[in-house]
């Protein structure tokens, strides 16, 4: 349990729809903070400009009197650095501590002429009394200057975007694995290699607690399952046993073949299947689906001798986003001259260690009986490989 020295600071947001302007969030958004109080008083993170005001009064709260020393600005995205102007407003005589990277990042959103600053650079230290933070470079995950601070006295790491989730608090209290995958793959998915970079500096160290900038405190088991689900994402090895098959539909009949491959592969007892209409579900779910499974289906209506668009965006997703090891079996669907099935395969042809099934199946118009057994064979090797 963290002791008295850590005080929480954050708030929720529950007048957000879209993180990032495109991420639903239905339960909210947390922006997290934290003041350890010693011989010296360290502020870790300020908030999303919208609270900075409750995010003061939380803070003066917290001070009771006292003036804070120092501000660690672990991520400059503005969703945790835009109140740093509010806080120097309020504590001019506040050093910021950043990275040299953290500095060239804060000069595009304030002018901190005058302001004290503090570089650290990979694991210089801070002591602050019976308290220390020591300083962990975390470059892209998910920026350049991303740094997260480990306090050794408490085995306390203070983990920036890491180990994240969607989610207010008040609604969110424990960590949720669709809510913390979902985040995870959309807002740091990219950068597998960096992320496992990070998680080797972090099995060199003692930890009680992981504070996160979004979502809740991690401590006891679920460190450990934080950091092996983590460690599962960052390789981009499939999560599930099952089949996701996403599907863009023009008139519905490539939903109804979508559909009936569903049923097929219900039936031939496929342990999970998993159906996305990608012109209604969430994109932060569906890419969430496409790297938890390990085999996805690919249904998409020919459009202006095209892709239908909600495929061809899901794919440019997909690729923005460094998907790989993967299974793929293509639907494709064209009255006169299918064409989606070509444009998919281009779309996917950069990516990484991707095993396109053959042969692809190609539907005119609406499903019909004799269609049936191109479904059937395409659900049979999906259920071998």
């Amino acid at each position: 349990m963290l002791t008295n020295a850590f005080r929480y600071i954050g708030v929720n947001d529950h007048d957000i729809d879209l993180f990032e302007g495109q991420y639903d969030v239905p339960s909210g958004m947390s922006y997290n903070s934290w003041v350890i109080f010693d011989e010296k008083v360290c502020v870790l993170d300020t908030v999303d400009r919208a609270f900075a005001d409750e995010y003061i009064r939380n803070l003066e709260a917290a001070l009771d009197g006292r003036e804070p020393d120092y501000l660690v600005v672990s991520h400059v995205e503005p969703d945790h650095a835009s109140s740093v102007q509010a806080f120097l407003d309020r504590w001019p005589k506040v050093t910021l501590i950043g990275n040299a990277k953290t500095f060239q990042l804060l000069d595009n959103y304030f002018m901190l002429e005058g302001t004290e600053k503090l570089v650290v650079k990979e694991g210089d230290t801070l002591p602050l009394g019976a308290h220390t933070l020591r300083f962990v470079m975390a470059p892209m995950v998910h920026w350049p200057e991303v740094m997260l601070s480990y306090e050794e006295t408490e085995k306390v790491l203070f983990s920036a975007d890491a180990f994240g989730q969607f989610g207010a608090l008040d609604m969110m209290p424990e960590w949720d694995d669709d809510e913390a995958r979902r985040y995870y793959l959309n807002i740091v998915g990219k950068y597998g290699t960096q992320v496992q970079a990070v998680l080797k500096k972090a099995a060199a160290l003692s930890i009680a607690a992981i504070l996160p900038l979004h979502g809740p405190v991690l401590e006891g088991d679920g460190i450990a399952y934080a950091i092996e689900k983590y460690s599962l994402w960052a390789s981009y090895a499939p999560e599930s046993e099952g089949v996701f098959i996403a599907y863009a539909s023009l008139h519905g009949n490539t939903a109804a073949a979508a559909e009936r491959l569903a049923d097929i592969l219900d039936q031939r007892g496929c342990p999970d299947v998993v159906l996305g209409d990608l012109a209604r579900v969430d994109s932060a779910e569906a890419l969430a689906c496409a790297f938890r499974y390990g085999k996805i289906v690919l249904c998409a209506s020919t459009y202006n001798a095209g892709l239908m668009p909600f495929m061809e965006d899901f794919l440019h997703h997909l690729k923005a986003k460094n998907w790989q090891k993967r299974t793929v079996g293509l639907v494709e669907n064209g009255s006169w001259a299918p064409m989606a099935g070509k444009v998919m395969r281009e779309l996917l042809s950069g990516l990484k260690e991707i095993n396109i099934l053959e042969p692809a199946v190609t539907l005119k118009g609406a499903p019909k009986t004799t269609d049936i057994p191109a479904l059937e064979a395409l659900a049979d090797t999906l259920m071998k490989d």
